[in-house]
């Protein structure tokens, strides 16, 4: 099976990422990882992303396509894929739809797990983390015993820069900007399908799988 996974920040989407490699034994390929591997390798794309990571520039999309290329070639990924982070535009979907077009391969699927922008608030601006140990916890799922101190270590609880409403809150409006497009792109296709990211984990999951379960019926 070959898919691609999407969501906001604080869906679920590495939760669930890891629950679908274990079950279906495909790869997870995050654009991170992509990248990290083809540098580490030195292959001349991987050298090339490297030059404009290093100066803090963004890598362009040729450079990113052709890593997309080269890793979907590899063996792991002939009984399918899981694309985390690719594509983020509507180009680059165009891209993968002919890299996967000479390989042989189509997508089956494009799963994004939604979430109300509230919801997503809470569970962005709730994260709190030890300074002493680096311990992480949640005011809603899972807060201290203590308010602002750490069960493990007894250290002060801080929030991240990163963490607070404000920052959450222009984190989130730039990915729902940048998703519309390439949302509506894939939904015109018929390759869309969404996920209530609202329920427990597990029922997530559930749906999830027999989703994909039609896939081997």
């Amino acid at each position: 099976m070959n898919l691609v996974l999407m969501g906001l920040p604080g869906a679920g989407k590495g939760t669930q990422a890891e629950k679908i490699v274990e079950k279906y034994a495909i790869p997870h390929i995050s654009t991170g990882d992509m990248f990290r591997a083809a540098m580490k390798e030195g292959t001349e794309l991987g050298l090339k992303a490297k030059s404009y990571m290093d100066q803090g520039a963004l890598v362009p999309d040729e450079v990113t396509i052709g890593i997309v290329r080269e890793r979907l070639s590899k063996e792991d990924c002939q009984k399918g894929f899981l694309l985390d982070g690719f594509p983020r535009t509507v180009p680059q979907a165009e891209a993968l739809e002919s890299i996967l077009s000479d390989l042989g391969k189509r997508l089956d699927y494009v799963l994004n797990i939604e979430v109300d922008r509230e919801i997503l608030m809470e569970r962005l601006t709730g994260r709190r983390i030890c300074k002493s140990c680096g311990s992480t916890y949640h005011l809603v799922f899972n807060p201290p015993a203590q308010e602002g101190v750490c069960n493990r270590c007894g250290g002060e609880l801080y929030q991240r820069a990163d963490d607070n409403a404000e920052t959450v809150q222009n984190r989130l409006q730039v990915n729902i900007e940048q998703a519309q497009p390439l949302l509506d792109f894939y939904e015109t296709k018929g390759y869309l399908r969404n996920i209530d990211g609202q329920q427990d984990i597990t029922k997530v999951f559930d749906d999830i799988d027999s989703l994909l379960g039609g896939l081997h019926a």
